[in-house]
């Protein structure tokens, strides 16, 4: 069993910045991916950045070139910097672990709002 615990989340204004931070319990090295995504209201659950194993990423559409994943394997620790944020980045971001079983965070609040 892998625990997952995002941080990070809270308000901030349009153009702003925020960094999310996934604390995991066991170590990320072994994961085949750890990944970001996010659930406005009413949507579905979306890819946001996701990194594998061997350290390429993807990001989904709407954040390329303004959100970076990144990690830190000492710290078992995943990192999603936010850049340029927008009304529409407004969601629930939660941390996923792809291990032999995939293990979810709890999620935390971004709400990008002037």
């Amino acid at each position: 069993q892998v625990q997952l615990v995002e941080s990070g989340g809270g308000l901030v204004q349009p153009g702003g910045s925020l960094t999310l931070s996934c604390a995991a319990s066991s170590s990320i090295v072994s994961a085949n991916a750890m990944g970001w995504y996010r659930q406005a209201p009413g949507k579905q659950r979306e890819l946001v950045a996701r990194i594998r194993r061997g350290g390429s990423t993807n990001y989904g559409d709407p954040v390329k070139g303004r959100f970076t994943i990144s990690r830190d394997t000492a710290k078992n620790t995943v990192y999603l910097q936010m850049n340029s944020l927008k009304p529409d980045d407004t969601a629930v971001y939660y941390c996923k672990a792809e291990m032999l079983y995939s293990y979810w965070g709890q999620g935390t609040q971004v709400t990008v709002s002037s």
